[in-house]
């Protein structure tokens, strides 16, 4: 008997010293919270290590007659760890009482300068702005922007890095001219943006590149690619999208495409339907990991958000979607699918569209929009720029006189539920601003960020904490999808097309 106890302590030991970079982070977790005082529970890895060692500890000591007094267990008498049972004890208080202790709401008042360090310090990173859309017509992001939510003055400043949406609109799909309508967006991005404003802007492609602008007091411009249609059933051309920058796409927008399930349709029976994603679908997955770009599944259907995690060898991101459980649009993600997602290390960027952020604001939404929509399909028709423009403004003012908009409250809500079912390390920020009709007027812009930042403060999250949300995590999944494309270097450019 006393050997295979000895055993088990012999490889619980061994376990402990190969995983103390693990054991000396969950304990630097909570004393970084107790001394921030953080009002959150700890990460679970925390209460993992505490239960791993609270077992050996009952394993190994046994009560004497004397209620509350704890003796040495004979088993191990006159060992040289027979002391090792109150090691377990003291490990167990600290990672499971004093977590416990940091609980308590904050009642220190947040101040102006904890503020103003986290927005000086935190690289905040927006994985989805559809500004290009007006860009791409002429619109100068130097100037104000009076009726959307992106502009320079109101980034700079605030903003490290913008993921740029190369939207592709599924009327594009008509006479193969999604690939034309995707350069253009990529060319109004690196032109009109970046090329034009060069003080502000720097071209970046990785996570390293994003941090040296920061750095330079610079606005990092990435690009993401909003709708898979765009590659117009060639891997050739996923290619050449990658060389010329753009380093995450979303499968699909609203449209079910050739390969790939979307959201948009899934229940429009004239529509055809793969049940995912096809096997020229797992294909583009696979080569986005061969190259290195990250896997968007914003706007997929469900079970083409499960394909693609279970095809992708890389953490993928949902670059624009919130919690289902707050808001039950079915745009946003289900808890399953927050936690799957957060298992294979990937991210969700949290959007800031009304109907996404509020429950309350989606069921307002849905008589008016039915109402409203065969207005909306026409100005959608309108071939001058300008006047289509003015026309949907126009329909989008008139809506949203007519609903209870979402609230800054309702962002601090689906951050916190998405924390709670995937952790602190698996969420962040895409706000779909000038993509969207309505945000929250609390955070219309970059320049409010500060007012989220005092938000999450006072919810109880640590500076550390805010700084993963806006920028971190994702930085966190750049460099693995980096990582592994390095790995597959040698591995051959996928071939394969639609017809297989």
């Amino acid at each position: 008997m006393k050997s295979w106890r000895l055993l088990f302590l012999q490889g619980f030991l061994r376990y402990t010293v190969a995983h103390c970079r693990f054991v000396r982070q969950s304990l630097s977790n909570i004393v970084n919270r107790c001394q921030q005082n953080d009002t959150r529970w700890p990460n679970k890895n925390t209460h993992i290590f505490g239960f791993i060692l609270f077992c050996s500890f009952l394993f190994f000591w046994e009560p004497n007659d004397s209620p509350g007094i704890i003796q040495e267990s004979p088993i191990l008498k006159g060992h040289p760890l027979r002391r090792f049972h109150s090691l377990a004890a003291t490990a167990f208080f600290v990672s499971a009482v004093l977590p416990v202790a940091a609980q308590t709401p904050r009642t220190k008042p947040v101040t102006d300068s904890e503020v103003a360090s986290i927005t000086r310090d935190a690289i905040l990173i927006d994985t989805h702005d559809d500004i290009t859309s007006k860009t791409v017509d002429g619109y100068d992001i130097a100037t104000p922007n009076k009726r959307g939510q992106t502009d320079l003055a109101r980034m700079k400043g605030f903003l490290g890095a913008e993921f740029f949406a190369v939207y592709v609109g599924a009327e594009y799909v008509n006479g193969n001219h999604s690939a034309n309508r995707t350069l253009q967006m990529i060319d109004t991005t690196r032109t009109d943006i970046i090329a034009a404003h060069p003080n502000d802007f720097v071209f970046a492609t990785t996570a390293d590149e994003i941090v040296a602008a920061h750095n330079q007091h610079k606005i990092a411009a990435l690009m993401g690619i909003e709708g898979g249609h765009a590659i117009e059933d060639s891997l050739r051309l996923l290619r050449d999208y990658y060389a010329l920058g753009v380093r995450y796409m979303t499968l699909t927008h609203f449209n079910t495409n050739n390969w790939a399930d979307s959201q948009g349709d899934f229940e429009d029976t004239k529509v055809k339907h793969h049940n995912g994603l096809t096997p020229f679908g797992k294909d583009v997955v696979r080569e986005m990991n061969r190259l290195g770009m990250m896997v968007d599944i914003s706007h997929t259907a469900d079970k083409t958000f499960y394909d693609a995690l279970e095809v992708s060898t890389a953490p993928i991101i949902a670059s624009h979607s919130s919690c289902r459980a707050v808001s039950s649009h079915t745009r946003n993600m289900t808890d399953d699918m927050i936690r799957a997602l957060a298992a294979k290390g990937g991210t969700m960027q949290i959007n800031f569209d009304c109907a996404y952020l509020s429950q309350r604001y989606s069921d307002a939404a849905k008589p008016i929009m039915a109402e409203l929509r065969p207005r909306f399909m026409e100005a959608m028709k309108m071939e001058d720029p300008v006047a289509r423009d003015a026309a949907i403004e126009k329909l989008q003012e008139e809506s949203t006189a007519k609903l209870p908009p979402a609230t800054l409250a309702d962002v601090v809500a689906q951050i916190d539920h998405a924390v709670k079912i995937g952790g602190i390390d698996h969420v962040g920020i895409g706000t779909d601003f000038d993509g969207v009709g309505c945000v929250p007027a609390e955070l219309s812009s970059y320049d409010k960020f500060p007012v989220l930042t005092r938000a999450l403060l006072e919810k109880g999250y640590s500076a550390s904490d805010i700084k993963k949300i806006y920028g971190g995590n994702l930085l966190r999944v750049m460099r693995a999808v980096e990582q592994h494309a390095r790995e597959l270097k040698s591995t051959p450019p996928i071939e394969s097309n639609i017809g297989k």
